[in-house]
This record gives C-alpha cells, sequence and structure tokens, in this order.
C-alpha cells in the first residue's frame, strides 16, 4: 500500500509541473504578441473612411484674381479654404455651400493679401456659426494691410467692397478636423508661415493657396529679394515631396493643371523672371523677355506690375 501511495504522490507532482510549465508557456507566448497601439487602431479606423471629397470654385477670366476657393467635404459638414475677393464672387462661393447640403464647420484663410479674405464677410454672413482661423503671421498680415487695402480696392469694386474686416481667430495647432479626418496646415514652421498651403491626406490633395500659379503669369510683386524666392522654391519642393494626386493653384486660368505640373510650372517660371530681371534694362523689356518666354500666357497685368516692381519703377507694399 505504501509503494502504490509513492507511485501515486510521483505521478501527481509530475502532472502538476507540467500544468505549470504549459501555463508558462502561455504566459509567454501573450507577452510576445505585438501590442495595438491607439496609434496603429487609428489608422485602421481611417482607413476604413471614404476620402474627404474636394470640390474647387474659381470665377476665372469672369472674376478679377481668378482666386480659389477650395470646400472639403465630408458626409455632414465641410470645411472653407479661403472666400474670394469681391461680395459678388463670395455670393457665388456661398450658392455652391449652399447646394452641397454639408454644414459649413470652419473656414481658413490661407494667406493676408484681400483676394483671400475680402470677401469673408458675406460667406460668414451666411454661414455665421462658422469658426474662421488663420496662422497668426497670416492674422498681422491682415491686421497691418487691411486698412490700406481696402482704401486701394473698395473704390474699384464699389458695392461689392467688404462691409467689414473679419479678423480670423489663430489656430491652435497645424490641423484642422473634419468627421474625424485631418486637414494639416503645411508651412507654419517654415520661414513664411504666412504663406501656407493646406494638405489633406485622405485624397491627397493639396490647396496650394499664394505658393502655386496655373496657366497665367505669376504675382511676384509681394516677392522682391533672391531669399524670398528661395523660400517660395523650397514650399514648391515640399508640395512635391508630398507626392500630391490633386494640387489647387490659389490662381488659375483655364488650361491650368491640377496637379503637380502647376508647381513645375511655378517653379520654372520663378527662375525664368529671376534670370531676366538681371539682364533686362527696365520693366519694358523684363515684359518682353517673359512674353517670350511664355507667349500668350494670361494674366499680363501682374507681370506688368511685377516687372515694375522688380526694375524699381514702382513701390509695392
Amino acid at each position: 500500500m505504501k509503494a502504490l501511495n509513492k507511485i501515486r504522490y510521483a505521478f501527481l507532482v509530475c502532472t502538476l509541473m507540467v500544468l505549470v510549465t504549459l501555463a508558462g508557456c502561455n504566459s509567454a507566448d501573450r507577452s510576445a504578441e505585438p501590442p495595438q497601439s491607439s496609434h496603429q487602431g487609428s489608422e485602421q479606423e481611417g482607413a476604413k473612411k471614404t476620402p474627404l471629397n474636394v470640390e474647387v470654385f474659381n470665377l476665372g477670366e469672369r472674376s478679377m484674381f481668378a482666386v480659389s476657393s477650395v470646400l472639403v467635404t465630408g458626409t455632414a459638414d465641410a470645411i472653407l479654404i479661403d472666400t474670394q475677393f469681391s461680395a459678388a464672387d463670395a455670393r457665388q462661393l456661398v450658392d455652391k455651400i449652399k447646394a452641397s447640403g454639408k454644414r459649413l464647420k470652419a473656414i481658413y484663410i490661407s494667406h493676408g493679401d484681400p483676394d483671400y479674405y475680402f470677401g469673408l464677410d458675406s460667406v460668414h454672413a451666411a454661414f455665421p456659426e462658422a469658426k474662421v482661423f488663420a496662422t497668426p503671421q497670416t492674422i498681422a498680415h491682415i491686421q497691418a494691410t487691411k486698412d490700406a487695402k481696402l482704401k486701394l480696392w473698395a473704390p474699384q469694386l464699389g458695392q461689392d467692397a467688404p462691409k467689414q474686416i473679419l479678423i480670423p481667430e489663430p489656430m491652435q495647432g497645424d490641423q484642422l478636423v473634419l468627421e474625424g479626418q485631418e486637414l494639416r496646415i503645411i508651412g507654419m514652421d517654415g520661414p513664411t508661415p504666412d504663406r501656407t498651403f493646406v494638405w489633406i491626406p485622405s485624397s491627397r490633395t493639396v490647396a496650394g493657396g499664394i505658393s502655386v500659379m496655373g496657366a497665367q503669369h505669376v504675382w511676384m510683386a509681394d516677392t522682391q529679394t533672391p531669399q524670398s524666392h528661395m523660400e517660395w522654391l523650397a514650399v514648391l519642393d515640399r508640395i512635391k515631396s508630398m507626392d500630391p494626386k490633386v494640387v489647387v493653384p490659389g490662381h488659375f486660368l483655364p488650361g491650368a493643371s491640377l496637379d503637380v505640373r502647376s508647381v513645375t510650372f511655378t517653379a520654372d517660371y520663378i527662375r525664368a523672371f529671376d534670370e531676366e530681371t538681371v539682364k533686362a534694362k527696365d520693366s519694358a523689356a523684363l515684359i518682353a523677355a517673359m512674353k517670350q518666354r511664355y507667349p500668350g500666357l494670361g494674366g499680363e497685368g501682374s507681370l506688368e506690375l511685377s516687372a515694375k516692381v522688380a526694375k524699381g519703377e514702382m513701390e509695392w507694399k
């Protein structure tokens, strides 16, 4: 009997040892599994979402400056980038937003020149619940120049001049969020945070703002130094590096490419303008040289004023 008890005891001990070993192995297996971080989860969740839709509003030759506004929409809500120059154009933009059936949640002003924000009071009157944002540097630009710009343009705009200049709120961070998907404000960390562009990852779209032009002479009067042109070219290189499928130029005329070709066009134009500025004896020679390089290109008024500024024949602030 004692021998039998010893055998039973030994069997029990061995069984317990096997169970303990198996439990340890299972625990080790679980600890070796890769953790599911919250970031991984959000990426997987984002991949399932429908890309944000992008609609471009640009009246081309029917508008004084052929400036672009971009309406980014989700299933129910929308964000608007830039608000046109004249009240008449802004009212047409309002009609487009209303026709979308979306609720306008926010407006982003990408630059402090009046063609980007003079229409803001008309748009905001139609959508008073929408928050209006810009970078602190763009806000400073608007505040420093708005009175002079209004004095300059009000006589030409007449009843289509803004009734009041609305000042945006400063951005908190570098992105806006629409239905859980981000719109990144690019350039806040660079040397020209008053000249930003917007990157929409879900549709691989760039709203190029002031930095990108299409099918027209590039406005050069605001950038009057070699350093400013180098910084501009760096922004264009940054856009290219993001490999966008769609690029919306801040200004464009019919025939413009809404892709990276407009980025290349703008960069080539900047370099050509710099080369010809050095060689030209005056603005007339510079204008002639640029027309020869770009025959038939629209927006000659921009070229004429830019050439006068570049050759010191006119002051522009």
